[in-house]
């Protein structure tokens, strides 16, 4: 029977943790770092299960000495009640194989020291201990670590495109069908990742639903069109083969990308520019790609820097990349251009436009309140526009509604939203908007 070694400072959660474990493994606890540091001399346990926050040695500290004092990789998940994200990067950044938040459920838990065992058991048969310090044990990726480290030495070196991939709606899935199907899709997503790349691209899971790619000698815009397109089609595809064809989860995948060289050498910049293409793609609609460059970054709007030349040149500045399906997201000061320029048209053409103001109550999770954005890219028209305009509050514009048509989108959106997340309620305020003097 294999051996966890459970390490917390609370004798109540070493009985809880060690109560829903023992049924498969065999389990030792300790109540600090130090006397963990013993246990593992005596016990040699398979894997290590630390509470992050102690006191006298950190769940952190524990694993840097306890790697230093035996030279070697050892298998570690950390659990806490801290809910600073910050928290769950620095424990995957020190090799971390997983990371769960107290309190959890007992299956969750199962299952999830059931994909570390399994996971360091393939890797001991197939290729030893070392590819377990670099591989995320359920999707088989690299690991955080192993990826960043891998890409800081490929980056100064290499051309190709480098990609920031984040799962679009995936909290959704865990909220509404539990952790056990959110799990298969990461795990399914892993493999439509590696069907659309090449065995000498490099993939690595950066964190929950967020991946990195690194492409080698491709500089075709296309074909990062094309990965997209099928990362979603088959992601979708998938989705309703696990979750039922009336599956209505806004699930998809959003791409930030950059060349490389031609926009940096360092992995560390070069992430934050992928970064911020992603940011561009969450704004514009999700569930497609948009590449970072660096005179795009000057300016938001993308003005040209010098005359555009022709009409075509002009149409190609300002016409819509990677036009995609849905409403259209704009930032809080585009949407309010916006706004202005419809009630200033309304006043020459007049029509109608109805305005919507959607409000969470102040402690819906941000996460639960994000998904809403989504909902809205899918129920709206693409002439209708959208924003977030503080936290947990949306405003909907919707150009020439029709009668009676303002409130029938409202009442879609509405019962929609109540069948994707019934217990959350979000308030809903709409009127129709009159022109005024400016």
């Amino acid at each position: 029977m294999k051996k966890i070694l459970i390490v917390d400072d609370a004798q109540f959660m070493q009985k809880v943790t060690s109560g829903i474990l023992s049924e498969k493994y065999e389990t030792v606890c300790a109540s600090s770092g130090p006397e963990a540091m013993e246990l593992y001399e005596k016990e040699n346990p398979d894997m290590i299960l630390s509470d992050l926050i102690m006191p006298q040695m950190t769940g952190l500290e524990l694993q840097r000495l306890l790697t230093e004092k035996y030279d070697e990789h050892i298998p570690f998940m950390f659990m806490t009640a801290d809910e600073r994200e910050e928290n769950e990067s620095l424990g995957l950044e020190a090799g971390a194989m997983d990371y769960i938040r107290k309190p959890f459920k007992p299956e969750v838990l199962l299952r999830r020291v059931d994909n570390i065992m399994r996971h360091v058991e393939n890797l001991r048969q197939i290729q030893g201990l070392k590819v377990v310090a670099e591989t995320d044990p359920m999707t088989g990726l690299l690991n955080k670590a192993f990826a960043t480290k891998t890409l800081a030495e490929l980056c100064p070196k290499a051309n190709g495109i480098l990609m920031m991939v984040d799962l679009d709606s995936f909290k959704l899935v865990n909220d509404i069908h539990g952790h056990g199907m959110g799990d298969r899709i990461l795990i399914r997503f892993s493999e439509i990742l590696r069907s659309v790349i090449r065995s000498s691209d490099v993939a690595g899971r950066m964190g929950g639903d967020e991946f990195i790619v690194f492409c080698r000698d491709i500089r075709d815009e296309q074909l990062i069109e094309e990965k997209s397109a099928a990362i979603n089609s088959l992601l979708l595809a998938s989705a309703k083969e696990f979750m039922g064809e009336d599956m209505n989860i806004p699930l998809g995948a959003s791409i930030g990308a950059v060349l490389v060289p031609d926009e940096g050498t360092e992995f560390a910049d070069l992430y934050k520019k992928a970064d911020k293409a992603l940011y561009t793609v969450k704004q514009n609609g999700k569930h497609g790609y948009a590449f970072f460059r660096a005179h795009d970054a000057a300016s938001a709007a993308e003005a040209p820097k010098e005359s555009a030349g022709s009409l075509d040149s002009a149409r190609m500045i300002l016409d819509e990349r990677n036009r995609q399906k849905g409403s259209y997201e704009l930032g809080f000061e585009n949407f309010r251009s916006v706004y202005r320029f419809i009630v200033r048209s309304m006043e020459n053409y007049h029509y109608d436009a109805e305005f919507v103001l959607f409000t969470f109550a102040a402690d819906v999770p941000a996460d639960t309140a994000d998904s809403f954005g989504d909902l809205l890219r899918q129920s709206l028209r693409r002439s209708d526009v959208y924003t977030k305009s503080a936290k947990g509050q949306y405003m909907v514009l919707l150009p020439q509604p029709g009668a009676d048509h303002g409130e029938a989108i409202v009442q879609r959106i509405l019962t929609n939203w109540n069948s994707l997340a019934g217990g959350t309620p979000v308030a809903c305020d709409h009127e129709t908007v009159q022109s005024v003097e400016q």
